[in-house]
């Protein structure tokens, strides 16, 4: 019967990734091995739980193991398991093209680049490590047949941009994965790799963890005997016998004084796929009336997909060093989604499933405790006296954590003492809830914070000048999770966060608090018909006109009440909506001693029907909206005004 042979081009992607990956960007070739004992670890381990669902697949005296096969003639290398296996279409989704988001911009930010350190994320960063192979191999064939099925399927590629598919005869389950050798070549860092001395050297490096066996037939000269068993002296024989490369013991099941740092580096990599180090880790075991252990890592680099919705995340679950489950989300709260590791529990059943998952009491308490001892190491790290790696960690992970103050009341105050801040303290320190605290004037009743899209923004407010002028600290908040933050996190250590941009403000001793109000009060009752006539002339954006205690240098600004969403948040929703939704009424804030204020005032006591105090009244909207970053409600009637404003002025 003639073999039918299918040609298949390779995903625009995948052929961008394979033509990296054969001229080479990555200076460590050996990793290819890694990568491949890894997939072959992950097909074992998801046989392994099958078995649980279907027993019928499982043999009598069947180990999983993996195998390196060499032919030094022909130069192959072949890595065998007895895994799970795939049929033709699973080889096609998952050799043929690459289904991650973000792939795209990767290749592009690749693409011409000479930054080792972007160029090495590229195999972990999106799992691929398949393609490794064609840094070191002319060709590889892929032989492999899923477990339960009778046909085998054949793959084939010279990394050319196209594969050759077949059917093919495999006598059993798994995968076998040949590579035809390149050969040797020391200045472009090419080892032999048809050497079992340099396979075993890598394994030992990088794979020692796996917890399958990793076999090679690994030849051996032994001193040749005579007849009667004695050593002849200077002969030797050559015998063949194979060997166990890796140790197979769990890193999680050893004691942190057992645990080595480049073991730790590679372990991270193979179960993060994170090509770049992580930042630290975390050793757990627990015992009593709930046993487990977990080894947990903090990465240094958020993921390309980190906010991305729908993204996989989780912990590896193991049940009595069985993976049950590649990313169990139930083990941590999502705002931890960025962190890596493995669970094995010895009281959770084999056959769990996530329904299951989400209500059992053990994976509630697991989740309670793990949250608790990373809030507590990073605490730990903020805490420390060089703290430079906590700051590393907050660049990388702080608005995730932010999250955390919406979704988690149980550890809200742990949470809490992570946060940090810009202020208008120092532009090069970020200040802490504590820290602020601590330095705190006498007298004063509120932690102090203003949100907006920018430092630069910000620090420019009219809100600010009061407290500037008083030397009081204000936090900047100019992430966009903040604005939902300060809605969760509204006191601290018994001390009420207040926006700046809100409300009524009154600084400084309770005498010049009491003084100031009774000043003002006065002047408003003074000046309130102007202040009615203004209201009235810019009724259909202002809800209110009064005078302020917040402004020094402004004329004007806009501030809303207590419970009002401030205007950078009103920004945020606009853009996330695909019909903008109406600009809520603010309160117009005027200051009493300002020129501009005391010559409108003298304008209207004049002539209190003069039309030019309306149009005044608009300018002076149209300034406070420019002067905390909003849009214009008319630019055109704003710029008429302006213009002949001007005019009128010159002419005069």
């Amino acid at each position: 019967m003639e073999q039918h042979i299918e040609t298949h081009r390779f995903q625009a992607e995948t052929q961008q990734l394979l033509h990296l990956m054969i001229h080479s960007l990555y200076t460590n070739k050996e990793i290819f091995l890694r990568e491949l004992i890894s997939n072959a670890s992950d097909a074992l381990d998801k046989l392994r739980f099958e078995y649980l669902t279907h027993p019928e697949l499982k043999k009598d005296n069947e180990t999983l193991e993996i195998r390196l096969e060499v032919d030094k003639e022909r130069r192959t290398l072949t890595i065998h398991d007895n895994g799970i296996g795939m049929n033709k279409q699973e080889v096609i989704k998952n050799i043929g093209t690459i289904a991650h988001s973000g792939t795209k911009e990767m290749l592009s930010n690749l693409k011409g680049s000479d930054n080792q350190e972007l160029s090495n994320t590229l195999i972990g960063q999106f799992g691929v490590g398949f393609y490794s192979s064609f840094m070191v191999a002319d060709r590889v064939t892929l032989l492999t047949r899923r477990a339960g099925e009778e046909e085998a399927t054949r793959w084939e590629s010279t990394g050319d941009g196209t594969y050759q598919i077949s059917e093919a005869i495999r006598p059993t389950h798994g995968t076998s994965v040949t590579l035809h050798l390149k050969e040797a070549d020391p200045e472009n860092k090419l080892d032999d790799y048809a050497d079992t001395w340099q396979l075993k050297r890598i394994v030992k490096r990088y794979s020692d963890f796996v917890s399958f066996p990793i076999r090679c037939k690994e030849e051996r000269d032994i001193p040749k005997r005579d007849d009667e068993g004695n050593e002849v002296d200077d002969e030797y024989e050559t015998t063949v016998e194979e060997v166990t490369f890796n140790s197979m013991k769990p890193l999680w099941t050893r004691r942190e004084s057992e645990l080595q740092k480049d073991e730790l580096s590679e372990f991270y990599k193979h179960i993060a796929h994170d090509w770049r180090p992580a930042l630290t880790h975390l050793l757990l075991k627990v015992e009593g009336s709930l046993e487990y252990q977990a080894l947990l890592f903090l990465p240094s680099e958020p993921p390309q997909d980190l906010y991305y919705y729908g993204a996989e995340r989780g912990l590896q679950l193991y049940v009595r060093r069985v993976l049950i489950m590649e990313r169990c989300q139930e083990l941590l709260p999502s705002y931890l989604r960025f962190v890596r590791g493995v669970v094995d529990s010895a009281d959770l059943p084999l056959n769990v499933s996530r329904e299951l998952l989400q209500q059992d009491r053990h994976i509630t308490q697991i989740r309670k405790y793990l949250t608790r001892k990373l809030l507590d190491k990073l605490k730990e790290m903020k805490e420390a006296e060089d703290n430079a790696e906590y700051l590393k960690f907050w660049k990388a992970f702080g608005r995730a954590i932010k999250e955390g103050l919406a979704e988690d009341f149980e550890h809200r105050d742990r949470i809490a003492d992570l946060l940090l801040f810009q202020s208008s303290a120092d532009p090069e320190k970020l200040v802490s809830l504590r820290e602020y605290t601590e330095r705190m004037k006498d007298g004063q009743e509120a932690i102090y914070y203003l949100t907006g899209e920018s430092r630069e923004v910000v620090e420019h407010s009219p809100h600010l000048e009061a407290f500037k002028a008083k030397g009081v600290e204000v936090l900047y908040l100019i992430d966009a999770i903040d604005e939902i933050m300060v809605q969760h996190l509204t006191e601290y250590k018994d001390k009420k966060l207040q926006s700046v941009g809100k409300g009524e403000i009154d600084l400084g001793t309770d005498e010049e608090k009491e003084k100031a109000e009774k000043e003002r009060k006065e002047k408003q009752k003074e000046v309130a018909p102007l202040l009615d006539k203004i209201k009235d002339k810019l009724s259909k954006h202002i809800k209110e006109v009064r005078l302020s205690s917040r402004l020094t240098n402004s004329p004007v600004c806009l501030v809303g009440n207590e419970h009002d969403h401030s205007a950078n948040f009103e920004r945020l929703l606009n853009q996330s909506q695909s019909r903008k939704l109406p600009k809520q009424k603010r309160i117009m804030e005027l200051n009493p001693q300002h020129p501009i204020f005391l010559q409108l005032e003298k304008r209207y006591q004049a002539n209190t029907e003069d039309p030019s105090v309306g149009d005044y009244a608009e300018i002076l909207l149209g300034y406070a909206l420019l002067a905390e970053g909003s849009e214009l409600h008319d630019p055109h009637r704003f710029n008429q005004l302006v213009a002949s404003m001007m005019e009128r002025s010159l002419s005069a």
